[in-house]
C-alpha cells in the first residue's frame, strides 16, 4: 500500500523547500481521499511487476504519456483524467485537460497541485528521477508499457480496475481482442510479403519481430525483412534496405498526412517495392501507439499487404500467359 512513511526514503533530487510545499498538498489529498475510502481495496500489477493498491477507485488520474492518456479513456475513465502531457491528442476531449509538461520532463509543481490520486507512468519513457519523487510523496504510480496485442487489452482491464470502470473497460478490451483475432484468422495463412516498416527517417529505423508493430506485420502475414535484428528498433541505412529488397514499404511519417518518407525510396526504381508501386502510408497514431486504435492500424496494414499480394498474383498470371 502506498503511504508517505514507506516512500520517503525514495525522494528524488528535488529541492527540500519544494518537497515540503508539495508534500502538504499531497498529504491533504491523501487524508481527504482516505476519509471516503471504506473497506474496499483495488489492486493491479503494473508492468514493472509491482502490485499497486488503492483504498478507493481513482477519481483524479494523471496520465504521463499520450498512449497512457488514450488507454485510460479507453478504459472508461476519461472523465477522471485531470492531467496529461503534450501530444495527448486522442480522444479529442483530452486536448482540454490540463497539461503538465512532456513525457520526458514533467512539471512536478503543476502535477502535484492537481492532486491526482493515481499517476499512470510509462516504464521507459518518463524520467526515473521525477517518478521516484512522485512515489516518495506517496502518490500511487502505475507503470504501463504494452508490448503485445494482448498487453494492450490487459492494460485497459487493469486501468479500469483501478478506476472502477470495469464494465466499460472490459467491453473495449474484448472488442479489441476479437478484432485482432478476426484479422489474424483472415490474413494469417496468406502468402508472406517481404515487408519493411519504417518507423523513423533520420536516422533510418525499423522494428524487429518482438516489437508490437513487428507482431502486427506477422499477423498480416508480412515477413519483416529486419525481424531478426537483435535491437527492438534497429538503426539502418539505405544500403541495408536495398539489400533486403522488400516487396512492400510501409511508413508512418511524422504526421497524419505526411507521406514524404515514402518519396525518398522512389530514387531506387529497381527496388521491388518501388517497381511494383507498393509504397504505403499508415497514420502513425494508428500503428505506433499501443492503444485500441492499433486495430484500425493493423486493418490498414493488412489491406496494404494484400494489395501487394494481388499485384504479385497478377504479374505471375501475366508472365504465364506471355
Amino acid at each position: 500500500m502506498f503511504t508517505l512513511a514507506n516512500k520517503n526514503k525514495r525522494r528524488g533530487a528535488i529541492g527540500l523547500a519544494l518537497l515540503s510545499s508539495i508534500s502538504a498538498i499531497v498529504l491533504g489529498g491523501v487524508v481527504s481521499n482516505l476519509a471516503q475510502a471504506g473497506d474496499h481495496s483495488r489492486c493491479a500489477v503494473d508492468d514493472r511487476n509491482r502490485e499497486v493498491c488503492l483504498h478507493f477507485s481513482a477519481r483524479r488520474i494523471a496520465t504521463l504519456s499520450p498512449g497512457a492518456t488514450e488507454l485510460t479513456y479507453a478504459a472508461g475513465a476519461g472523465e477522471q483524467v485531470v492531467a496529461v502531457v503534450s501530444y495527448s491528442d486522442y480522444p479529442p476531449e483530452a486536448k482540454d485537460v490540463a497539461s503538465v509538461g512532456s513525457h520526458t520532463r514533467i512539471d512536478l509543481e503543476a502535477l502535484v497541485g492537481l492532486a491526482p490520486d493515481l499517476v499512470i507512468g510509462w516504464v521507459t519513457g518518463n524520467p526515473a528521477e521525477q517518478m521516484e519523487t512522485l512515489e516518495a510523496l506517496g502518490m500511487p504510480v502505475f507503470y504501463i508499457e504494452p508490448r503485445t496485442v494482448d498487453d494492450v487489452a490487459h492494460t485497459i482491464e487493469r486501468l479500469a480496475r483501478l478506476a472502477g470502470t470495469e464494465p466499460a473497460g472490459q467491453q473495449v478490451a474484448d472488442g479489441f481482442r476479437k478484432g485482432m483475432a478476426d484479422l489474424e484468422a483472415r490474413y494469417g495463412d496468406r502468402d508472406p510479403v517481404r515487408t519493411f516498416y519504417q518507423v523513423w527517417d533520420q536516422p533510418l529505423m525499423s522494428v524487429n519481430d518482438e516489437h508490437l508493430i513487428g507482431q502486427v506485420v506477422q499477423l498480416c502475414s508480412g515477413e519483416n525483412v529486419f525481424g531478426d535484428q537483435p535491437r527492438l528498433v534497429p538503426r539502418l541505412d539505405d544500403e541495408a534496405v536495398l539489400v533486403a529488397n522488400p516487396e512492400a514499404i510501409i511508413a508512418g511519417g511524422m504526421g497524419e498526412e505526411n507521406r514524404h518518407w515514402l518519396t525518398h525510396w522512389e530514387q531506387y526504381p529497381h527496388l521491388s517495392a518501388v517497381a511494383d508501386d507498393s509504397l504505403y502510408f499508415v497514420p502513425p497514431s494508428l500503428i505506433q501507439r499501443p492503444t485500441p486504435r492499433l486495430l484500425e492500424g493493423a486493418r490498414l496494414l493488412c489491406e496494404k499487404l494484400e494489395q501487394t499480394r494481388q499485384k504479385r498474383t497478377a504479374a505471375q498470371a501475366m508472365s504465364r500467359s506471355s
